[in-house]
């Protein structure tokens, strides 16, 4: 009888985790595209939810909703493959350095603040598309880029600006990455074993109430710093060329002298509800059992594919 020979791991364990956040963050916005348009269209001006929603499809159509697909789904490539991928690579190395026992929440938003700051890195160059395609048609006509997809945005930006351009704005995204990373994955973490192992819910109910949970921390640590982060990206210089803010610190100060706490909040509901269901459906689709290790739902099928090409 032969000796059975050590199963090799490969490279599939390595890259799980980032193929399953990116497949998971385009799968959520491709759900959460619409709401994110409707959004915008509110943020610009153009109503309540029902009369923008009743416009667009009476003058644009259904394809109109998902205007900027594309850019939307190159960030989540980038930004998403990166930050959830690096958050199960941290937080496993972490559970591994603590001899397998549950990490505290200290640890858990560490991994959260380090995770998303990786993402917004990589992935503030597809975001930067983003915003400017999302923002193009506000804009007079003689000074719109009419960018095509998100791919000649990124190329354009390149020609006309050069190769350093494409992180503009990337401090702002960096910290409001990192205060949403932190809202979302160290609650849903903590609110999982809570459900879990005070109510004894099962796998469906757990994923469901910590997404929910987590949806709601993720918008209220991450609105302040977007707030900040939507003014300074949408100024404009006044008539002798002063901007109105020289930082995102000066923009903070001078917001909470004139509005207080409050007004870094403004639009909770509506960036709520852009927020909380992608989080949820990314979670969702992250994780199909909230046990440490559990496998993405969205990675499945390849895994089993990956495990059954390697026998052959």
């Amino acid at each position: 009888m032969g000796e059975e020979k050590p199963k090799s791991r490969g490279v599939w364990p390595s890259v799980k985790p980032f193929v399953n956040g990116g497949l998971s963050g385009m799968s959520a916005t491709c759900v959460i595209q619409p709401i994110d348009m409707i959004k915008v269209r509110i943020q610009l001006g153009q109503g309540s939810a029902v009369q923008v929603t009743k416009t667009m499809l009476q003058n644009e159509g259904i394809k109109a909703f998902y205007k900027g697909l594309s850019a939307g789904l190159l960030r989540q490539a980038t930004y998403t493959t990166a930050r959830l991928g690096s958050f199960k690579v941290l937080t496993s190395r972490a559970v591994a350095a603590n001899d397998g026992k549950p990490l505290p929440l200290y640890q858990k938003a560490l991994c959260g603040l380090t995770a998303g700051a990786i993402g917004a890195t990589i992935g503030s160059p597809a975001d930067l598309a983003l915003i400017r395609m999302q923002a193009d048609a506000t804009l007079p006509a003689a000074q719109r880029r009419n960018y095509k997809n998100a791919f000649h945005a990124l190329y354009r930006i390149i020609a006309d600006e050069g190769v350093l351009s494409l992180w503009k704005g990337a401090g702002p995204t960096v910290v409001r990455a990192m205060a949403l990373n932190m809202g979302m994955l160290a609650s849903y973490d903590q609110s999982v074993e809570f459900f879990r192992d005070s109510f004894g819910l099962g796998e469906a109910s757990v994923v469901v109430g910590a997404s929910a949970v987590s949806g709601f921390f993720a918008s209220a640590f991450s609105l302040p710093f977007d707030y900040v982060k939507t003014q300074i990206q949408k100024m404009q210089p006044d008539a002798s060329g002063k901007y109105p803010y020289t930082s995102s610190l000066d923009c903070a100060i001078k917001t909470l002298k004139s509005g207080g706490p409050l007004k870094f909040y403004t639009g909770f509901p509506v960036y709520c509800v852009r927020i909380a269901p992608h989080v949820m459906v990314n979670l969702d689709l992250l994780e199909s059992n909230p046990e440490v290790g559990g496998r993405g739902r969205a990675v499945n099928l390849i895994s089993r594919w990956w495990k059954s090409s390697s026998k052959v």
